[in-house]
This record gives structure tokens, C-alpha cells and sequence, in this order.
């Protein structure tokens, strides 16, 4: 039978990529507690650095950050490399790296016929560079590491790849067409992988968050005057069936949980955790 608990995660290397925003900031917080040894692997050494000598200082685990860009498959072998030297190979790959951007939003949820005069605030007003950025992070920013972190596992025929998706994949929200569809395709290679990889030992699944305030919906969510919610964060509070935003730590016990071996037959699957969002139609 098995024991149930996480020690099996115990002195297991992970590598968590946006480790230091809000939600990745969390996760790394949780492995620690439980033994895992971590690397945050992100663009920016002073918040990355900052938020791994934290949290080692908090839990007494190991962290570390390593810089590394999820768009840069050259520097991301770099820190490969870095990471098997200072801590070995790795058994766990997070691929929490992603986020939204003003310059891939639509100004107005719906067309009217108000709008025709002036397209700039739809999505025909839309610039591809932005659209390209954020596609680009949140999808191939899941492929690239992904290639280059799941070798050792290769070698050791096991391991745990877990993808960070959103509710957004299954019903894309108005104002945000690139991060949908980017996330939409991170559940559709969720599934491709784990297929992919299952003859190896290599599990594959994601989360799908519900609405968590984050530094990249921070600007669609709140008023930026008042703090309070905007019209925006207000309708997505009253079409969640529990009436509030999640807390990070509210991903805490299902990310250990996929990644321990409690869910060791469970591969290619997508979990949201969203206070019900999913499951309510409105009415």
C-alpha cells in the first residue's frame, strides 16, 4: 500500500520556470516544505534571487534561481547545465512561466455598432507584435523548456512534467484572444506529451487556475484608483459559484499532489482549481 504522504518528493530536483511571480512563487514555496530541491528559472536575477533566498530562509530547503529565458532554448541548456552541476539532474519540470500584456488586449468586450467608426479598440486594432509575445510565452515558453528539461528524465525513465494552464482554455474570456488560444494550446499539448512520453516513465498534466489577482491581470481585475474590484473583477467574482478570487496557496495541495506518487497512474489530464468557475453556466 501506499504511504500517503509527499515524502517521495523529498531530495527530488525541480525546476520551476516563472518560480518568482505570484502562482510560481507559491509552488516553489510548497516543494520546499516538503524537501524537494528547487531551481526558479527565470529572466530577471533580483526578483528571482529574492524570492529564492526567501523562501529558503522560511522553509530551510534548497533554492536557488538560475537565469534563463523559456524563450531561449540556448541559454535554457546553459542553465541545464547549472542546475544537474549545482544540485543533479532534474525529476520535475514546472512550466510556470506566462502572463498577459496590454498590447494583446482589446479595449471593448464586443463589437458594436458604436465601434465601426474607430476599429483601434478591437481586435482589428490589435498589433501582431503583442499578439506574438504573448502566444509566444505562455505556449512556446512550455515547449522550449520542456525539450530541454525533461532530459534527464529520458535517462532515468521517470519524472514529472506539470504545465500551468487556465480557465481561459476552456472558455476564453472577452479582451484577451492571444492568451486564450496560447493557453487552449498548452491543454493540447498537455495531452500530446503525456502520450508521447508515457512508455518512458514521464507523467505529463497542468492546472487549469481559476481567477487568482496576479502582476499580469492586476490591470483588468482592479480599479486603479479605487483598489476596489473593476467591472471586469466583479463579474468574474459573481460567476464564481464560492464569490471570491483564489489564493495562491489555494494551488498548493494539487500541484503536490500530481506530482507526488499518490497520482502515479494519472497522466494527461487537466485540473481546475477555480472555486467552481467551470462548472457554473451563469444561471
Amino acid at each position: 500500500m501506499k504511504n500517503f504522504t509527499f515524502d517521495d518528493l523529498n531530495g527530488k530536483v525541480c525546476v520551476v520556470t516563472g518560480g518568482a511571480g505570484v502562482i510560481g512563487k507559491a509552488i516553489v514555496y510548497a516543494l520546499a516544505t516538503v524537501g524537494a530541491k528547487v531551481t526558479i528559472v527565470s529572466r530577471g536575477k533580483g526578483k528571482g534571487k529574492q524570492v529564492a533566498e526567501e523562501i529558503s530562509r522560511e522553509t530551510g530547503g534548497k533554492v536557488i534561481w538560475i537565469k534563463g529565458d523559456v524563450l531561449d532554448k540556448a541559454q535554457l541548456e546553459q542553465a541545464h547545465q547549472s542546475i544537474k552541476e549545482q544540485l543533479g539532474p532534474i525529476d520535475i519540470l514546472i512550466n510556470g512561466a506566462g502572463g498577459n500584456s496590454p498590447q494583446a488586449t482589446t479595449g471593448v468586450e464586443q463589437i458594436e455598432d458604436t465601434d465601426l467608426d474607430s476599429l483601434e479598440n478591437t481586435f482589428y486594432g490589435l498589433g501582431m507584435e503583442g499578439f506574438d509575445k504573448v502566444f509566444s510565452l505562455n505556449f512556446k515558453g512550455t515547449v522550449l523548456p520542456t525539450m530541454v528539461f525533461t532530459r534527464d528524465m529520458l535517462q532515468k525513465k521517470s519524472g514529472v512534467v506539470l504545465n500551468i494552464s487556465s480557465m481561459n482554455a476552456y472558455h476564453p474570456l472577452t479582451k484577451i484572444p492571444a492568451y486564450s488560444a496560447a493557453k487552449a494550446s498548452v491543454n493540447n499539448f498537455t495531452e500530446w506529451l503525456a502520450v508521447h512520453l508515457a512508455k518512458m516513465g514521464i507523467r505529463v498534466n497542468a492546472v487549469a487556475p481559476g481567477f487568482f489577482i496576479t502582476n499580469q491581470n492586476r490591470f483588468l481585475v482592479l480599479d486603479e484608483k479605487t483598489g476596489d474590484y473593476s467591472e471586469r473583477g466583479q463579474k468574474i467574482v459573481t460567476n464564481t459559484p464560492m464569490g471570491k478570487f483564489g489564493e495562491p496557496e489555494d494551488l498548493q495541495g494539487t500541484v503536490l499532489f500530481l506530482l507526488s506518487e499518490l497520482s502515479s497512474f494519472v497522466t494527461g489530464v487537466v485540473i481546475p482549481v477555480d472555486g467552481g468557475f467551470n462548472a457554473y453556466s451563469g444561471v
